[in-house]
């Protein structure tokens, strides 16, 4: 049996669009991915939903205690046949460790491959403004551990000469010794008003970032509460940085928002957040499941060609009728003149994946209007096949009984999936979410029909803002005795996030 490749990935600083394209290829071939504590959870979402997914940290307590079981997991299912993915935080080359692993696997005869990644300093420094190099001031970086007693007469690095050094000082890993750092440089000959910087949590919503005199640095990281995980940048360049900052400056900078959407659903809202600078959190309110018994859908499907029309309100609908009919071995030539309507172009981006294009998409993404475009588009006495969730408004059938011959067809179930007890719901009664997206009148009624009297007075007081994605939705809302903070003024994920914006402006 040939060995497969084990891969040693770097995942980057934190902000999931910061991940590289052959980091995601890895990914999606992996059937194991050991990762890191501080790798962004929806990075795993790239792995496939049969791959084993185990954060080193179960492995042992200490970092030092889990190196070994690191290696062995490895070795041991590389050699099983499994493709193995070490998702490490940052570069795997840049304190990462990533070339002890690569020669264990080396060591071993497990063929590997590194796959860089963008490290701290770089990802720190640009969400920072702060230009690691500069033509005025800075013509050489040096990255530098802090990880270990810089008064120790062992020490492998060269305070004294770094006291020196003509550029830029990144120091990661430098947080626990930031005292003894500093008084080294100082002692050494550096100016202690220097500029310098730590990055908290840099490229993500909860970033942070400080800026003192190099002297001060300690005082004011202990006064302000900045801690680990952080990087330090030390040098000239630090004082551009009111010139150079951006990420800190986005709409929803520091903003926590819960995404309520289905899992597999979550990833453009929590992409679009990220964009915005926001801190998302995903707790699925529904979840999307196959039909237990899909014959229904399987003699509609025999029996296409006797419909006109074939209505989809979601993408879910689209993804379940047409992967069914594939399961069946057909093809979309069994379609035949079978003309095509989609509810907004989420579900019109759905088609296009199986290389279909819609006949009707309505302007306005609801019930009413697809009835109201279907109704001035088919003639009267058509018959019209609605593929649909098990569950939700009648209004799209009922209104189109009254013009044409429907069937309505349930292609996938949808259930209710909060779990009361869970940390995000822990976290809604504590107040330490801002808002919560309601992107269905389903996923609206499964999550606030949950919620305790404590999470009701802070929705109540304002303290948690309901941004909704539709009057339907926040009509659902109301009917729970809630008030809707912000309303999508389009139907769409971009819409609601829009919404959002407009809210925190004003």
């Amino acid at each position: 049996m040939t060995i497969p490749t084990v891969y040693l990935v770097g995942a980057g600083p934190g902000h999931p669009g910061l991940l590289t394209l052959r980091a995601v290829e890895c990914l999606r071939e992996a059937d194991l991915v050991l990762y890191d504590k501080l790798v962004a959870p929806v990075l795993l979402e790239y792995a496939p939903a049969s791959a084993e997914k185990r954060c080193v940290t179960e492995l042992a307590e200490h970092h030092d205690d889990r190196v070994l079981p690191i290696h062995d997991s490895m070795i041991a299912a590389a050699r099983a046949g499994k493709c193995v993915v070490r998702l490490k935080g940052g570069d795997p080359l840049v304190f990462g460790r990533g070339a002890e692993e690569a020669e264990v696997l080396r060591q071993a005869g497990i063929p590997f491959e590194i796959v860089p990644g963008v490290t701290a300093a770089l990802g720190a420094a640009a969400y920072a403004g702060i230009s690691l190099t500069h033509r005025a001031c800075a013509s050489a970086v040096a990255f530098v551990t802090g990880h270990e007693n810089p008064t120790k007469p062992e020490s492998a690095v060269d305070w004294k000469a770094l006291a020196r050094f003509p550029g830029t000082l990144v120091i990661y890993m430098g947080m626990s010794r930031l005292d003894r750092i500093v008084a080294t440089l100082v002692a050494e000959g550096m100016d202690s008003q220097t500029p310098a910087a730590i990055v908290q949590y840099a490229t993500l919503g909860t970033q942070r970032t400080l800026t003192a005199s190099l002297g001060d640095l300690p005082r004011r990281a202990r006064a302000e509460g900045v801690s680990a995980p952080a990087v330090i940048f030390i040098g000239p360049v630090v004082a551009l940085r009111d010139e150079l900052a951006w990420f800190e400056r986005r709409p929803l900078f520091g903003k926590r928002v819960l995404v309520t959407r289905p899992k597999q659903q979550a990833g453009e809202m929590v992409h679009r957040l990220a964009e915005m600078g926001a801190v998302p959190f995903v707790l699925p309110s529904v979840e999307i499941r196959p039909l237990s018994d899909w014959t229904a859908v399987d003699n509609a499907i025999r029996t296409l060609p006797q419909y006109d029309w074939l209505v989809f309100t979601s993408a879910n609908g689209v993804n379940a009728f047409l992967g069914r009919l594939e399961a069946l071995g057909l093809d979309m030539r069994a379609l035949g003149n079978t003309r095509l309507a989609a509810i907004g172009p989420k579900t019109a981006e759905a088609l296009t994946a199986y290389h279909l294009r819609p006949d009707v998409v309505p302007a306005r993404f609801q019930s009413e209007d697809l009835a109201a475009a279907l109704i001035a588009y088919i003639q009267p006495g058509k018959r019209v096949l609605l593929a649909r969730a098990d569950r939700g408004r009648e209004i799209l059938k009922e209104l189109l009984e009254a013009h044409c011959l429907v069937e309505q067809l349930a292609v996938y179930s949808q259930v209710d999936a909060v779990e009361p007890d869970s940390e995000l719901m822990d976290a809604l009664r504590r107040g330490e979410i801002e808002f919560v997206t309601l992107t269905s009148s389903n996923i609206a009624r499964a999550l606030l029909g949950r919620l305790d009297a404590t999470c009701r007075r802070r929705i109540e007081a304002g303290e948690i803002k309901l941004v909704t994605i539709s009057p339907v939705t926040s009509e659902a809302v109301r009917a729970l005795a809630l008030p809707v903070a912000a309303e999508a003024t389009e139907a769409t994920t971009a819409g609601v996030v829009e919404a959002m914006v407009r809210l925190v402006r004003e």
